[in-house]
Parts: structure tokens; sequence; C-alpha cells
């Protein structure tokens, strides 16, 4: 036993005190604008910059708490495909890939399916994830949309669907293409039986989830500066060796030129989307008032504790998170 380092540290620690270590993640930084952003603020504005109004990703748990009155929503089961269909392996095996995306972001697979209130009015909602796997569309996915679809037949409910994806997914081949179709036919169900079908596109939205679900929406939204495309723009320069318009392929372009209804910010689409769906479904206009609002963050045990946590972080928080890297940033912001 070392007499020195086991007792005499801990109890001379204990009489001085020893200056409380700055957790990294307290700050986050503007992949737009390279402003540094206090943790809290950021979660508050719905992962929107305070500074830029850039939209950076939010997660599906997250976008549904916002978007459901009360921040509550009950989850849809979803049948589980086959796994590792064709035995596929790159640098890593699919099922390696597919647990290491699950310890990253928490969730099961890239879309969560739910439903709930939204403004009194009862919805199935369904949420991309673009940080698993890219929010690659594969086989849970064809069967996240089809479970989605059957229950708002089946409780004659609106249907919403929030996109984030780089396309289909490669390690299920030919399988992850045919959820197109799979997909498309899904969507059939829901306007078949007279009920709303409303996407809202966020950054990014490409390849075969673009040819398929996404674009078939009664109402199309998108968030500000979304990148909605099925070949990107790199690839067309590369193809027909020409300069892009400027903001090619983005939100508001495709809003003039008739692919999009409507362009809204993301702390205005709850109120855009009850809206909507009043007047689709006949009801009278909504008395904000009368609505209930969604969950809001539960504040600090006291003003001191925050006070001081934003203290500590403004003397040692940004130069830790400066020194990380801003796409890693910009692909999942901290907590």
């Amino acid at each position: 036993m070392n007499w020195i380092t086991n007792y005499v540290r801990p109890k001379l620690g204990s009489l001085f005190g020893t200056r409380r270590e700055v957790p990294e993640n307290l700050w986050i930084k503007c992949p737009e604008c390279g402003t540094m952003l206090f943790h809290r603020e950021v979660k508050e504005n719905l992962n929107v910059c305070t500074q830029c109004d850039h939209h950076m990703a939010i997660s599906p748990r997250d976008r549904l708490r916002a978007l459901f009155d009360g921040g509550a929503f009950v989850e849809i089961e979803v049948p589980e495909p086959v796994h590792d269909p064709l035995h596929f392996r790159d640098q890593k095996r699919y099922p390696d890939r597919l647990k290491a995306a699950q310890k990253a972001t928490g969730e099961k697979e890239a879309m969560l399916v739910a439903e709930g209130a939204l403004g009194g009015v009862e919805v199935v909602a369904a949420a991309q994830d673009f940080s698993f796997m890219g929010g690659s569309m594969g086989m849970y996915v064809g069967n996240a949309m089809i479970a989605a679809a059957r229950r708002a037949v089946e409780r004659k409910r609106p249907f919403i669907v929030f996109t984030a994806a780089g396309g289909a997914r490669m390690q299920e081949g030919i399988l992850s293409l045919m959820q197109m179709p799979r997909t498309t036919v899904a969507v059939e169900m829901v306007k078949e039986a007279g009920l709303p079908y409303i996407v809202v596109l966020t950054h990014p939205t490409t390849g075969g989830v673009t040819a398929s679900y996404a674009m078939l929406g009664d109402i199309q939204i998108a968030e500000p500066n979304s990148l909605i495309c099925f070949a990107g723009p790199r690839v067309i320069e590369q193809t027909i060796r020409e300069k892009l318009p400027e903001g090619f392929q983005r939100a508001e372009y495709l809003l003039d030129h008739g692919m999009l209804d409507r362009v809204t910010h993301r702390k205005e689409l709850r109120e855009e989307l009850i809206t909507i769906l009043r007047m689709l479904l006949g009801l009278p206009p909504a008395v904000k008032g009368d609505l209930p609002e969604p969950e809001e963050e539960e504040a600090p045990q006291n003003a001191s504790e925050e006070a001081k946590e934003q203290a500590e972080a403004k003397d040692g928080g940004p130069k830790a998170a400066a020194s990380a890297p801003a796409s890693e940033a910009a692909e999942k912001p901290k907590r």
C-alpha cells in the first residue's frame, strides 16, 4: 500500500478542494458559422443555431418529443427483418456495423415510428435518423413504413413522415432497393383510405428515399437549406461538366421551382402541421391558447446551479470544444 498516494493526497484534496473538471460536451460548434454555442441553449432551441439559424441534426426521439402534445407518444412495434441476409462484409461485418450504430445512437434502427396527439389530432409519425448509418433505407425502414401506414389506416389517422437519408443501404443490396416499391404501396394504402399523408424533408434527403415515399406527400414541407435530391450536386457536376446554379437542390431552390409547398423553420413546424391537419380534416382552426403545448425542458434545481455551469463552461469549455473538428460536431452534436 502506498501511504502517500492512497491516504495523504486524497486527504489534502478534500481539505483544499480540487478544481471541478469541465465536461467537453458543454459547447457545440455550429458547422455553418463556427460560433461556439452552449449546449443547453442549443437543445432549448431544437438544435438550431441561435446566431445564424442553421438547422443542425436532431434525433428522431427529440423531434417527436417537440412535435407531440406534452411530448408524449407511444412507439409502434416494427416487425424484425432477416438479419444480414447477404452475409455482407466490407471493412467490417454488417452485424458489427449495426451494433456500432445502435450503440452510438441508442436506437434500434434508422427509423422511429410512433403515434400520439398533435394539437388534439391523433396522428401516426415516422422519423428517420441520419446518424444511424446515414439514415439508409434497408428492410427495417421498409417494414417501419408499412407498419406505420397500416396503423394509420386501422386507426383512421393522418400519417406524417420526417425524412433524412443518404439512400438505400448497400449492405442489403437488391433487398434494399425493393423497399422503394414496398414503401410506395404503403403510401398508397394511406391515400386510398382518404387520410392525409404529409412529408417533412430534412437535411439531407437523397437517393432511393427521395425516389419513393419522400416525394409522394399530399403536402411537401422542408426545413430551411435542406439538401433534397436523388444524385448529389457533385455527382451531377462531374457528369455534365458544368457549374450548377447557386443553391441548387436546396429546399429554397425546390420551393421556387414548384417541388415543395412550404419551407418552414423547425420551431414553427408544429404549429404549421396543426394548421394543415385541421384544414385537411375539415376541423375548425386551432385557437393557440386552447392547444396543449409540447413538454418543456425541466428547469435546473436552482438558478445558481445553471449560472455556475455556464461560468465553468466559459472558463474551459470553448477551448476543449474548439479543438474538435467542425465536421464531427455537425454529424452528431454531443450532449
